[in-house]
């Protein structure tokens, strides 16, 4: 699909990927981005309209899709991290809070969406994913173990929306300088540099992005077991 005169949605919108996501829809000439973000007043951009969304709330979902119904293009960006190793006696909780937002999240928006993209021509939907959706370590156990499910989720979702024409694109990215990687001691890709790939991939019918050299080289490994070693920072 292309990007000129297309109505997009981002969650998680005033911040780090989200952000640079928004600004690059709408230097490719989107007609309108809808920001979907827990506080509105926290987006001030023109062309940009703010929603008040936690994608871990089902009534706030229902409620910015009833208000968007003339979306084309999905962006499930939001997501947490935390932390916290799977040995932590706080791990059960804390693996609760991360799959709710970056798991549970994503499949919230994705069918309050589904129909109106559908009725929209088809679309598309962008999940932001990780290199963590196939290789680990100790302290980003759960993180990871989120985005590998929404990697699953993703790929069954590309099956079942192909029939109504709409595309669904995974992106995998390693670290990103952004608020949620502050404080983390690795080399870190610019997030517009990813967001330019990312709506490119969209614009050229791709299933999948891979927005930086050590994420291609892992996927490449991956018939090599490379997730049978832990991620290097």
């Amino acid at each position: 699909m292309k990007i000129n005169d297309s109505v997009a949605f981002v969650t998680g919108a005033n911040r780090g990927l989200g952000l640079a996501l928004v600004h690059e829809l709408l230097a490719r000439g989107a007609s309108k981005v809808y920001a979907g973000v827990r506080d509105p007043d926290s987006i001030k951009l023109p062309r940009v309209v703010a929603v008040k969304l936690d994608v871990t709330d089902a009534a706030q979902v229902a409620a910015a899709a009833a208000q968007c119904g003339d979306v084309s293009l999905l962006i499930n960006n939001a997501g947490i991290a935390r932390l916290t190793s799977y040995l932590d006696p706080a791990a059960i909780d804390v693996a609760r809070e991360i799959m709710d937002t970056n798991y549970l999240g994503v499949i919230r928006m994705s069918q309050a969406f589904t129909p109106i993209l559908q009725r929209n021509g088809g679309g598309a939907i962008v999940n932001v994913l990780s290199v963590g959706s196939w290789v680990n370590s100790p302290e980003l156990s759960l993180y990871a173990a989120s985005k590998s499910a929404a990697w699953g989720f993703t790929n069954g979702l590309r099956t079942a929306l192909r029939e109504q024409g709409t595309q669904v694109l995974g992106l995998h990215v390693r670290f990103m300088e952004t608020d949620m990687t502050d404080g983390f001691e690795a080399p870190k890709v610019q997030p517009q540099d990813v967001a330019i790939q990312t709506l490119a991939g969209v614009e050229d019918g791709l299933d999948e992005v891979l927005a930086d050299d050590i994420t291609r080289i892992v996927k490449q490994g991956l018939a090599t077991g490379i997730y049978l070693s832990p991620l290097q920072r």
